[in-house]
């Protein structure tokens, strides 16, 4: 097996990728590299062989045995139908192939999307998978898959033709096949090419992550205003200029040697078959006197012949190195394990869950975010989790739904350790609200059922926008529910406040048949008269129900069963509002504040 090195600890396998990359598109649909097998096989075949070779050597041969034109005629008339026939193979193999190329890219990218959809929350926070990442969609975003194909059936087809034309050549005179040795040179140099321009693009993998970045912001409703009112815009601008220019010294760093493997390629593979073959074939024919014109001509096409095919097939394995390449990523990708593992066991009814001296550091990070932390969760409890930003709160909620796994200690659902369940019953369990909602350009309705909706489902997101408070303004479009956010599509698709917007966010909650209800912060674009009503419909709409909540706004604490203050990743204060007021710590403190700043509102509340 050929490997390619691309530095001292990692070794990729070129045609290992290679055969892995076929049987992916083998499955998604054989057409396409049947397809392009059919129409390249039989176009290389018939331009290099049968045309260039085949066709003029028997002619010539009628021509230098003074054959009569009759025989001369029936030989055209042949090749003219060879032609059409291989002619309509080739139209016939490419419409094959565009065909399936459409389906190809849906079955794959739609694997990729599922395989993205089961990767761990902790990829989506690591620099490193993003490369990875973006060096897999390459793959598919830049027609990888149907150059494979392409390059695949362009070397079967030039193989099929070199060995005819070998053969026909090596009939008229062994000598010549001497001449060619030097075209089996070009191979390894393309190889070390390839190992070279697949460094030089691994290099410059994040510099485009950084452009890709930049084009996409200065494009994007969310950014506008920012980019106008303040000076982002040149901030932006400089990263991408950097980034450009970071790549071209790249660029130069790799252009002397790419250049001298090029010349060296061009060397092997043109000049000196070239220059050999006519000056033997010159001296055979005009010295020697022992070859004829029809073999002097049939000699002289076929090495042009052979340099086509063999410049073809360096390309194309020039191609294929480079490509496999990057298939090692896809490969990588597809491969990738979750760290986070399913249990076999089904999650019950939920009755408790427990934090049980549980200490969670994220990889990478200097200090644990969570330090020693226990406490108990019940069935129909509604707790708060309060504190100053970088407290701990939202990984403390991560951890609860298991997207991170506990550095120490342990997480009890019902008693046993969450690792034991099925990740998909666990995290059915809970109905959750993330202080980073995203909404998406569908309708309003499709936004808060997560799916398309019959007319029960609408008659379900309207009660549930109702809870939310987003049904005022929702009510006012004229399609209301079935109106698209965003008009990005649709030219009377609607935009949102970021208040708006996380009321609809919101709405999913209140739609949802759940059994913990999880609130990371899902009102801080509302105001506190807002924020607090809409608590006053989730403690209504949640009755017998279990809820966490996030709030760095204090006023809505009021409302919960029992508060955990957080600070420095500890639970420094437990207990109902009440209790922690009179306890005077720093839950009383935080809150007097608070309501100093809300002009007596909060105060109001408290009272």
């Amino acid at each position: 097996m050929r490997f390619i090195k691309l530095h001292e600890d990692v070794k990729v396998p070129v045609v290992k990728n290679v055969v892995y990359a076929a049987k992916l598109i083998w499955k998604a649909d054989k057409w396409l590299p049947l397809g392009y097998v059919i129409a390249l096989a039989s176009e290389k075949f018939f331009s290099l062989f049968i045309q260039n070779i085949l066709f003029l050597k028997t002619l010539l041969t009628v021509i230098d045995s003074n054959g009569d034109f009759h025989a001369y005629a029936r030989y055209l008339f042949l090749f003219l139908v060879v032609s059409v026939a291989l002619k309509a193979l080739k139209w016939y193999g490419y419409y094959l192939s565009h065909d399936a190329t459409k389906k190809v890219l849906q079955r794959l990218n739609n694997q990729l999307f599922e395989k993205a959809y089961t990767l761990d929350i902790g990829c989506y926070e690591d620099p490193k998978f993003y490369d990875n990442y973006q060096r897999a969609t390459t793959v598919l975003s830049d027609g990888y898959f149907d150059v494979l194909c392409y390059d695949l059936a362009t070397i079967a087809g030039d193989i099929l033709a070199f060995v005819a034309v070998i053969v026909t050549v090596a009939s008229i005179a062994p000598m010549y096949l001497l001449f060619l040795l030097p075209v089996l040179a070009v191979f390894a140099v393309e190889t070390l090419k390839s190992r070279k321009v697949y460094k030089r693009d691994l290099e410059m993998t994040t510099n485009n992550r950084i452009k890709a970045y930049v084009k996409r912001t200065m494009f994007l409703r969310d950014y506008s205003k920012d980019m106008r009112t303040s000076n982002i815009f040149l901030v932006l601008l400089h990263r991408f200029d950097a980034a450009i220019k970071a790549n071209i010294k790249i660029l130069k760093e790799y252009g002397v040697s790419l250049f001298l493997y090029s010349m060296l390629s061009a060397m092997c593979s043109e000049f000196l078959p070239v220059v050999g073959t006519y000056a033997f074939a010159g001296y055979q024919f005009i010295h020697t006197r022992t070859m004829t014109i029809s073999g002097f001509s049939v000699v002289l096409s076929a090495i042009n012949s052979v340099r086509e095919a063999t410049w073809d097939i360096a390309e194309c394995f020039d191609e294929l190195s480079q490509m496999a390449l990057f298939f090692n990523n896809l490969r990588d990708f597809f491969d990738y394990e979750p760290q986070i593992r399913d249990g076999g066991k089904e999650a019950g009814s939920f009755e408790t869950i427990t934090f049980k001296n549980v200490t969670f550091r994220y990889p990478g990070a200097d200090k644990n975010s969570l330090e020693n932390v226990s406490f108990t969760l019940r069935k129909g409890e509604t707790l708060a989790i309060v504190g100053i930003n970088g407290a701990g709160k939202s990984t403390l909620v991560k951890l609860l739904m298991r997207f991170y796994d506990a550095t120490a200690g342990e997480i009890l659902y019902n008693g046993v350790n969450v690792k034991a369940y099925n990740l998909e019953s666990l995290r059915g369990v809970f109905a959750a609200v993330f202080q980073d909602y995203k909404n998406f350009a569908i309708s309003v309705n499709e936004n808060v059922m997560c799916r398309e909706c019959s007319a029960e489902d609408k008659r379900t997101a309207e009660t549930a926008m109702r809870q939310s408070g987003a049904w005022e303004k929702i009510s006012a479009f004229p399609k209301k529910g079935d109106t698209v956010l965003t008009r990005e599509f649709e030219e009377d698709g609607a935009g949102l406040s970021g208040g708006e917007n996380q009321k609809v966010s919101t709405a999913r909650l209140f739609a949802r048949d759940f059994e913990i209800a999880v609130l990371d912060e899902p009102s801080s674009a509302l105001d506190p008269v807002a924020e607090y009503k809409m608590y006053e419909n989730l403690v209504r709409a949640t009755r017998q129900k279990t809820v966490v909540f996030i709030s760095h706004r204090l006023s809505s604490a009021v409302l919960s069963d029992r508060i955990l203050v957080l600070s420095g990743g500890r639970i420094v204060e437990e207990g109902s509002h009440a209790a922690l007021m009179a306890r005077n710590g720093d839950y009383a403190a935080m809150f007097r504040k608070q309501a100093a700043a809300y002009d007596g509102k909060a105060g109001d509340i408290d009272a």
